[in-house]
C-alpha cells in the first residue's frame, strides 16, 4: 500500500524563500511520486485546497511572483496570521489555546495518515508525525528575534515536539545542536540537504545584460548579498568591512544588497544609506524572482556573512549560477560550502575586509572557486531530497 501523507501547507504561498521554497519543492514531488497514494494539506487548523497547482503555474509564468490566488484564500489568511502570532504576544497565547484544539478536532480518525510540518509546528495527530527543523536560532540565538517571535516559538515548538515522531535538519550542525539541545536519540532525527531552483546556472554576457542593465550593473562588476536586512545576516559588519576598502576597489566593484527590511535594521538602513550617497551600494530590496538568478550569475563575487543558518541556501544558489562565494567560519556554512568557498571570521570586520579585497583581486583563485562551487551544487537536488525524505516515512509506516 501507498503512504498516505499529510502536508503542513502554511508557507506554501508567493513569494517563495526559504522554508516556502523547501515545501513547494519537495510538495510538488511527492504527490507525482509512485510511492504516494494520497497526498493532502493543512495549515493552521483546516484543511486547504491543494495549493501546489496554483504555485506551479505561478512559476511556469516566467517566473513572475504575485499573490496566491484567490482559490487559496484560506491558505494565504493562515500564513498572515502566523505573521501577526510572530508579532504579538498576546496572539501567542490566543494560539496556544485555540489552534491545537482546532487542528486536534480536525485531524480526528487520521491515524493511518503520516504528518508531516516543513514548519517546526506539529499539531496534535493521532498518527506518526515528521518535524522539519530548520535552525535553531530561536533557542540558540534568541537576540537574532524579536521577543513576541521568540515567545511564539519556545511556546509553540515545545508543544510542537511533544506531537513529533521523527525530526527532519537540513544540515548534520543542525542535526547535532538539536539532539544536543533537547536530549533526542539519534536514531529519530535525519539531516537532509536541501537544492536550488534550476533557474540558478551560469549565464554569458548577452544573457545578463537585459536585467543588469535595468540596475545599472555590469557583469562581473559587483559583490553581491541576498537576503533579509537584519542582525542574524551581519550585514552591519558586511557594510563596514566594504567600507574599509580601497575606494578604487569599491567604485571599480559596488556591492549590491538583495533583501527587504528586517526587524532591528533602522542603523543598518542609514548606513546603507550613506554608502549608496557615497557611490560605493545599490540597495534592490525586493527582487522578482525571475531576475535573481541573472543577479546571482552576473556577480563577481557573492558574500553571506551570516552569524548562524540552519542551511544558508544563498550559498548554493551562488555556487550553482557559477559564482564564487565568500561566507562564515562558524554554524552550518563550512558544512554547506564543503571546502568551496573562502571562509572568513564573520565577527572579525577586518578579516573580512582583508578577505574581500583578496578575493576581488585573484582571478586564479576566482576562476577555482567557481568549478568547485558548480561541483558542489551539482551534488545537491530536490529529486534526492524527496527520496531520502520519503525514506524517513517508510521508516515510520
Amino acid at each position: 500500500m501507498g503512504l498516505d501523507i499529510i502536508l503542513g501547507a502554511d508557507a506554501l504561498q508567493q513569494p517563495l524563500t526559504g522554508i516556502g521554497r523547501y515545501s513547494y519543492e519537495l510538495a510538488r514531488r511527492l504527490r507525482q511520486h509512485p510511492d504516494i497514494a494520497r497526498m493532502r494539506y493543512f495549515s493552521m487548523g483546516r484543511w486547504v485546497t491543494d495549493p501546489v497547482d496554483t504555485l506551479v503555474a505561478q512559476q511556469r509564468a516566467s517566473g513572475q511572483t504575485g499573490a496566491v490566488s484567490s482559490t487559496n484564500a484560506s491558505l494565504t489568511l493562515a500564513a498572515r496570521l502566523r505573521s501577526t502570532l510572530a508579532a504579538n504576544r498576546t496572539a501567542v497565547r490566543v494560539y496556544q489555546t485555540l489552534i491545537p484544539s482546532l487542528s486536534r478536532w480536525q485531524l480526528r480518525g487520521e491515524e493511518h495518515a503520516i504528518f508531516h510540518s516543513p514548519n517546526y509546528l506539529v499539531p496534535p495527530f493521532p498518527g506518526k508525525t515528521v518535524n522539519t527543523v530548520h535552525d535553531l536560532s530561536h533557542v540558540l540565538y534568541p537576540e537574532f528575534h524579536p521577543q513576541a517571535r521568540v515567545d511564539f516559538m519556545n511556546m509553540a515548538f515545545e508543544a510542537s515536539l511533544k506531537n513529533t515522531t521523527h525530526v527532519i535538519t537540513d544540515t548534520e550542525t543542525v542535526r547535532n545542536e538539536f539532539m544536543h539541545q533537547f536530549d533526542w536519540p539519534s536514531d529519530k532525527v535525519t539531516a537532509i540537504g536541501l537544492a536550488m531552483d534550476d533557474a540558478f546556472h551560469p549565464r554569458s554576457d548577452e544573457q545578463l545584460a537585459p536585467t543588469l542593465a535595468k540596475y545599472h550593473l555590469q557583469a562581473r562588476g559587483y559583490v553581491l548579498y541576498v537576503g533579509t536586512i537584519e542582525p542574524r545576516k551581519n550585514t552591519m559588519r558586511l557594510l563596514q568591512a566594504y567600507e574599509a576598502l580601497e575606494p578604487a576597489l569599491r567604485r571599480a566593484y559596488p556591492l549590491v544588497l538583495a533583501g527587504g527590511k528586517g526587524w532591528k535594521s533602522d542603523d543598518v538602513h542609514r548606513q546603507m544609506e550613506r554608502a549608496k550617497q557615497q557611490g560605493w551600494l545599490h540597495y534592490l530590496s525586493y527582487v522578482d524572482q525571475a531576475e535573481l538568478p541573472i543577479l546571482y550569475a552576473g556577480a563577481r563575487l557573492f558574500a553571506y556573512p551570516s552569524l548562524y543558518e540552519g542551511f544558508g541556501l544563498p550559498i548554493v544558489e551562488a555556487m550553482a549560477s557559477g559564482t564564487p562565494v565568500l561566507t562564515s567560519d562558524i554554524s552550518c556554512m563550512p558544512e554547506v560550502a564543503a571546502g568551496a568557498a573562502r571562509l572568513i571570521n564573520p565577527l572579525d570586520v577586518e578579516d573580512m575586509s582583508r578577505a574581500l579585497a583578496e578575493c576581488l583581486g585573484n582571478e586564479i583563485w576566482l576562476d577555482a572557486s567557481r568549478a568547485k562551487g558548480l561541483v558542489r551544487a551539482a551534488g545537491l537536488s530536490w529529486d534526492k531530497c524527496t527520496e531520502q525524505t520519503l525514506a524517513v516515512y517508510r521508516r515510520l509506516k
